[in-house]
């Protein structure tokens, strides 16, 4: 929708678009087969921190072995590994490792960041009653649901789950490296997901085209829906290129294919082709799963700081600049696979240039926040964690970019802390602080303020000390995913650093309890919210209750400014606030409802 002055027709049309639908009234389609896109949100929302839950408990395992190789894992060792009296074996190992990163980044972080907050908060924040596709957002959670039943499975078949590493490289993912129905399971189940992934993605990409209410300009929409939509571009582009890898990786383990077996194996493929296609994916997955984070913040600086949002049209600039650019940098994850000199160059200019815009995203961070009227909530504290962490993760990842730091550093402990903090941390930290800010919309309740903020200075402490302590073991030659890495002399000195690290772990995973108690209590028994408990001007907290009604919206409002008019003394003069609503009317403005009925 352009800037142009709105019309009746255009409030009329808008109306039409964006029918109510009938509210259910039996519990399976209110609940279970829901089309609403908000019960979907909490849907997507229980299944990720349970996977949450799934694949922080296997990080803890991790990091018992690190810690304490070959020891009995206290409590539940024997439960866990019985043959071999509670202590994990370099085979267990292998699918710990495994499962942990594949969990984290395609079961968890993935359905609570895109799922949870793209279905809930997209339609609320552009003024639509509901997404362009109801059912098919139902159907891409329940795809999403299958997904997560086939990762279970896989536990549970002869030899276990999948244990190639998260990357499923061959020849290690192969029959030869991994037999057993295991890995296939978890490949198929990369592919299923991928498929839930493009469902949501043309949802959202649809609905922000096309059921933004009237006045809502693409530079009128919060940085959120931002983040959120340039994350589902990516998507619908890129998953279908690791979902044509998986297939053919499943082609070779179980039809005798040969597209990636070769060599000692006895085929004529080409393992290298499986990294280009898993890049090409991966590393544009960075991105999807860091945009809708840099929305958050963007939005949380301004509200929390009770400022305009800095140079906002040159944040949102920025992020389409990282998303364009995000698929042309893959290569630098193939430095050492023997790419050509001219290409790898290319591929680290390229690589180097991403930087730019991310920095003018976290510059604009810290501008917004200069002489603001902070407010220390628990979501601004988790967003400023996270500018932290995600600060620490890119100078780190200027190393990785560059071809001669990279040949040293790249198969060691640097890469794994680098990645954690860019990100790992800065999504968990993100989306934590996105659970805390609309969990009052999601359920009418506020949250227990110092619960959530033990919960963040665990954390925030947490994760740096862990994922820094990684990045000092990388740069003192500690390679990853070795078993017991103090079998190896070079390595012997780096013991107690390891174990440090691990006691943090630990106290990072016992700091979630105060997550868990905040969130189940909150639900139950927690303050009741006000409609607007953050005096904010976005849509979804001026024009909604909250929870929000099942359509959204009596009358799809009218959008008449930006997200991030703070501190405006015009508006101070006329309300005595020092925020306005997205559609709302101030006396003397020329642009409301009348005067356009008018028209």
């Amino acid at each position: 929708m352009s800037d142009r002055v709105m019309t009746k027709a255009d409030i009329e049309a808008a109306e039409h678009l964006q029918h109510a639908h009938v509210e259910p009234k039996d519990f399976i389609s209110r609940y279970i087969f829901s089309i609403d896109h908000k019960y979907i949100g909490k849907q997507f929302l229980w299944a990720g921190l349970l996977f949450l839950l799934f694949g922080g408990l296997l990080a803890m395992l991790i990091r018992w072995q690190w810690a304490f190789p070959a020891q009995p894992v206290p409590v539940v060792g024997k439960s866990l590994f019985p043959q071999s009296g509670g202590a994990i074996t370099p085979p267990a190992y292998n699918t710990l490792f495994t499962m942990h990163g594949l969990i984290m980044v395609f079961f968890a972080i993935t359905p609570l960041m895109i799922g949870a907050f793209g279905n809930y908060t997209i339609p609320l924040l552009i003024g639509a009653r509901d997404m362009a596709f109801p059912k098919l957002n139902m159907y891409s959670f329940w795809t999403f649901a299958l997904s997560q039943c086939l990762v279970i499975a896989s536990f549970f078949v002869e030899l276990g789950s999948a244990a190639a590493g998260w990357t499923t490289y061959p020849p290690l993912s192969t029959n030869v490296g991994t037999p057993g129905n295991g890995q296939s399971l978890v490949v198929l189940a990369l592919f299923v997901t991928g498929v839930a992934s493009i469902m949501g993605a043309v949802n959202y990409i649809t609905t922000v085209i096309r059921f933004r209410a009237p006045g809502m300009t693409w530079f009128r929409m919060p940085a959120t829906v931002w983040g959120l939509w340039l994350t589902s571009i990516l998507n619908l582009l890129f998953v279908p290129v690791l979902g044509s890898a998986g297939i053919l990786l499943l082609f070779d383990r179980h039809f005798g294919t040969q597209f990636f077996v070769t060599g000692a194996a006895g085929g004529i493929g080409d393992p290298i082709l499986f990294q280009h296609l898993f890049w090409i994916f991966g590393h544009p997955e960075v991105y999807i799963l860091i945009l809708p984070v840099w929305g958050f913040l963007i939005d949380f600086m301004s509200f929390f700081a009770r400022k305009p949002a800095y140079w906002y049209k040159g944040s949102v600039y920025a992020m389409i600049a990282v998303s364009v650019l995000s698929a042309v940098v893959y290569g630098h994850h193939m430095f050492v696979s023997g790419m050509s000199p001219l290409l790898g160059q290319a591929f680290m200019l390229l690589t180097l240039v991403i930087s730019v815009p991310a920095e003018i995203l976290f510059l604009n961070w810290l501008h917004t926040m200069w002489k603001g009227s902070i407010r220390l909530t628990v979501p601004m504290l988790f967003a400023l964690g996270t500018v932290f962490v995600f600060g620490l993760g890119g100078l780190t990842g200027i190393y990785l970019g560059t071809i001669s730091t990279d040949l040293y550093l790249h198969d060691t402990m640097w890469v794994v802390g680098h990645f954690h903090l860019t990100m790992a941390s800065a999504a968990f930290l993100g989306s934590f602080g996105a659970l805390y800010f609309w969990f009052p919309k999601m359920y009418g309740r506020m949250t227990n303020e110092t619960l959530g903020k033990v919960h963040f200075w665990f954390s925030v402490i947490g994760v740096t000390a862990v994922f820094c302590g990684q990045l000092l073991a990388g740069y003192n030659g500690q390679q990853r995913r070795l078993y017991d890495p103090f079998q190896y002399t070079y390595i012997q000195h780096l013991r107690d650093l390891n174990k440090y690290t691990s006691y943090f772990a630990f106290a990072l995973g016992l700091g979630q309890l105060s997550f868990v108690v905040n969130f189940f209590y909150s639900i139950f028994a927690g303050k009741k919210a006000d409609k607007n408990p953050w005096d904010v001007g976005t849509l979804e907290w001026t024009e909604c209750e909250s929870p929000p009604v099942y359509h959204n919206f009596d009358k799809v409002p009218i959008v008449l400014r930006g997200p991030h008019e703070y501190n405006n003394p015009d508006v101070l003069a006329k309300t005595g606030r020092d925020w306005v609503g997205q559609s709302e009317q101030l006396p003397g403005e020329e642009h409301g409802l009348d005067a356009i009925a008018a028209e």
